[in-house]
């Protein structure tokens, strides 16, 4: 069989399959979540085995520090895996849920009601835990899933998805409700992203070639997981010490990830205080910083920062650094040169707080607090499917109700339209 013909088959399958979900009960998909649950548990050997293979495969090939941090296995992350998925049984089922009813002047009744969207794709890149949080989160909305990794972690995924089939099969769980597609070739995608009438949704997890590359194929819609151009305001009202501690952890605490800070923003009146602190603690780091020429007067150290650092997403131990009039000039900066993905200001004014709050268009925006927690397990969603840079269907981390879409149940009692 070729390619073509295998994935508009397992399309075929996941068609069927997300049929038979979409009658299934809230307690029965949490049994079937629960024995994947064991089933990753007792596989745990063999998962670790699988990403070793390919932690050994990724660094004969020379990935970067950045995307083997991505692709490793800890114990601590299989852990938070299966946690994740435990976590998404006890959440509320959304399917079936009424969003809002009302009654006409004919007597007829309305009502919004959630259901699955159908069928989801997710293509993934480095990444093994996305296996289990997009399967997890996809069946207990109903929604049958396929999953398409990258082959960097080949050898973990086919792990994973392996143990979510066999645990979900011992409770139920409809065949092909879990696909992944086992073949490397680029082709997969683009066949991928052309299942129309097969395949109701695809979300893209990965570099920016990736996700335009999706983009550009597809003839379903598409949610994007963009890059994450990240920045933190050091306001001229911070509380110096909360404003450094906040700044190292988004930076330095796991600076490979979408949520880490990209680039500083710091007010023209704490600069000459703030940015020899801040240096100090990059340095001890290990980051590199790269500044405007205000910045770097104040830290010679400093490389400078040309345009193309305003927009980079270095996902490594590097920081552009800029410094910054007023609160108005950094809201322009981050619209200008960011992703919308997550953007913080550390200030005690209430006033600037609620300016750079309403003003700056991104899909989460902190107020004295670290970027690092745009996560839907830190959000409590349990896990996430991935974090919309998008403004429709869905915003920011996605959980169990960005995997609903809804439809309308009208009661009448014999009503026609005159």
């Amino acid at each position: 069989m070729n390619l073509h013909d295998e994935i508009v088959q397992m399309g075929q399958r996941a068609v069927r399959a997300a049929r038979s979900l979409a009658r299934l009960s809230a307690r029965r998909k949490n049994s079937i979540l629960e024995a994947m649950a064991d089933e990753l548990e007792a596989r745990r050997a063999e998962i670790h085995a699988a990403n070793a293979r390919d932690m050994q495969a990724g660094r004969a090939a020379g990935l970067s520090e950045a995307l083997l941090d991505r692709l490793e296995l800890t114990e601590k992350r299989l852990d938070d895996m299966i946690h994740g998925i435990r976590n998404v049984v006890a959440l509320k089922d959304p399917v079936g849920s009424r969003m809002s009813r009302w009654l006409r002047p004919n007597g007829l009744e309305i009502l919004k009601v959630r259901v699955p969207i159908g069928v989801i794709a997710i293509i993934y890149e480095s990444r093994p835990n996305v296996t289990a949080d997009a399967t997890a989160l996809c069946l207990k909305t109903g929604n049958a899933v396929i999953l398409r990794g990258g082959k960097e972690a080949l050898h973990s995924n086919l792990a994973i998805a392996e143990a979510l089939q066999a645990g979900g099969e011992k409770k139920g769980l409809p065949p092909d409700a879990v696909q992944i597609v086992s073949t490397t070739e680029h082709a997969a995608v683009r066949e991928l992203c052309a299942l129309e009438g097969k395949v109701d949704l695809i979300i893209p997890r990965g570099g920016e070639a990736l996700i335009r590359a999706v983009t550009d194929w597809a003839r379903v819609p598409v949610i994007k997981h963009y890059k994450g151009v990240c920045h933190v305001f050091v306001d001229e009202y911070a509380d110096i010490q909360m404003a450094l501690k906040i700044c190292e952890n988004a930076k330095c605490q796991r600076p490979g990830v979408c949520n880490a800070m990209e680039t500083l923003l710091v007010h023209e009146k704490v600069a000459a205080d703030f940015l020899p602190r801040i240096a100090e603690i990059c340095a001890a780091r290990g980051v590199e910083l790269r500044g405007d020429p205000a910045t770097r007067a104040i830290v010679p150290s400093m490389k400078p920062a040309d345009e193309q650092d305003w927009f980079a997403e270095y996902l490594d131990l590097i920081l552009a650094v800029r410094i910054v009039p007023d609160v108005a000039a950094a809201v322009e900066h981050i619209n200008f040169y960011g992703s919308h993905h997550s953007d913080a200001i550390v200030t005690s004014s209430e006033k600037n707080a609620r300016t750079f709050t309403r003003e700056v268009d991104s899909a989460t925006v902190y107020v004295n607090a670290s970027t690092r927690f745009t996560d839907g397990g830190e959000f409590g969603m349990g896990a996430e499917i991935g974090i919309s840079t998008d403004k429709l269907h869905a915003r920011g981390p996605m959980g169990l109700e960005e995997l609903t879409t809804y439809k309308y149940i009208i009661n009448g009692k014999g009503q026609i339209r005159e």
